[in-house]
This record gives C-alpha cells, structure tokens and sequence, in this order.
C-alpha cells in the first residue's frame, strides 16, 4: 500500500511539474498570445480567418505592441497570427517587444511598414526602419536602414541599405549603427545616430497606456 501510494504520489508531483513548465514556456512565447486590438473599424472574415483594423490601429500580444493607420492580421490553419502594419503618408508605424533573453531588454522600431511573422517570432521594418534595443530605458543599439530583419528566438538583426545617392557609395542608402558593448554593468546611453551624414533622425515615440480612451 505505502509503495503505491508513493508511485502515485510521485506521478502527481511530476504532473504538476510538467504542468507548470508548460505553463511558464507559454507565457515566455509571444506568438502564443492572443490579439488584443483597438481600432475606429475592424472588418473580419471568419472563413479566411483575416481581420482588418483601421483608424489609430493599437495591438497587444504579450508583449508585443504594435500601431498603424491600418493593420492586417490574418491566422493560418496551425494557429498561427501574421500582422502587416501601415502607417498614415508621412508618418512611421510601431513596433515593440521584450526580448525573450531573462532581462528587462526590449526592441523597438520604426518604418513605413512592417510585418509581423508569428510562427518564425520574426519582425520585418520596411523603408526608412530604425530600430533600437533599450535595457530597461537606456538605450544600448540604434540602427537605421531601409530593410531591418529581427529574430526574437535568436536575438539577430539583419539589416540593409538602400539605392546609394551619391556615385561613391556614400549617402541616404547606407546602414547606420551604434553598438553598444554586452556588459550588465553598462547604463551608459551611447551618443544618438541623427549626426551622422544621411542617418534616420526618426524619434520613436513612448507608448501610450493601452486602456486610455480617445477624447
């Protein structure tokens, strides 16, 4: 009798720990977090499982925020949920999230369009990107180019220039970063981009509180 009841007893104890790492890993994925949207209009087709959000765009998905004038969101059959986010003529959308690395870093970006992959935890920051890792509110990378690839799983950037202006390579059409070394002790902010000769001076706007109400 005590050697069954010790079986079950560990059988429980391993449950419920399986049960708990289960639980923490859902919490660290962004991906598997649901949409949470505010929007002027929103028009959804359940049989091709998109959604279309119009009008001062702001979605929440973990730790993910992202604004536009417009957001397309669409599910694949696995679950899946990709957004492409449009910004009004003239002006950037937004995109933040936390890094999945154990620390208070977070990364933040700018350009006139971009597009969110669930499934891959991959964000694109089409023409005119600029994109900063903050830790905490210090400010550690600041890059700009015309097309900036993040990775969350993997914490890489991949970023490109656009069409050179001048013959000699240099103008509008070249990366730009600031680098700041790793180091847990660093809380120094490094001197901004916008000096640099044909660098983005993009200022990237703090976020609003996403229960505050339009006036």
């Amino acid at each position: 009798m005590t050697k069954i009841y010790y079986r079950l007893l560990s059988s429980l104890v391993v449950a419920i720990l399986g049960f708990f790492a289960q639980s923490a890993s859902a919490e660290k994925a962004d991906r598997d977090k649901p949409i949470n949207a505010q929007a002027d209009s929103l028009k959804y087709d359940d049989l091709k499982q998109t959604s279309v959000f119009t009008g001062n765009v702001i979605i929440t998905k973990g730790t993910i925020i992202m604004r536009g004038a417009r957001i397309d969101v669409r599910q694949d059959p696995e679950g899946y949920q990709y957004a492409v986010v449009s910004a009004e003529p003239g002006k950037l959308a937004y995109f933040k999230q936390k890094r999945e690395n154990g620390q208070d870093e977070w990364i933040e970006g700018e350009a006139v369009s971009v597009e969110y992959d669930g499934k891959a935890d991959k964000v694109k920051l089409i023409k005119n990107a600029v994109l900063k890792r903050l830790r905490g509110v210090v400010l550690n990378d600041d890059i700009s180019g015309n097309l900036i690839t993040y990775d969350n799983t993997t914490d890489v950037y991949n970023v490109e220039g656009g069409a050179a202006k001048n013959a000699d390579g240099s103008g509008g059409g070249r990366v730009r970063a600031i680098l700041s070394p790793k180091s847990a002790n660093n809380t120094t902010a490094p001197t901004p981009a916008s000096g640099m000769p044909g660098g983005i001076t993009t200022q990237l706007r703090s976020t609003p509180a996403i229960s505050s109400e339009k006036k």
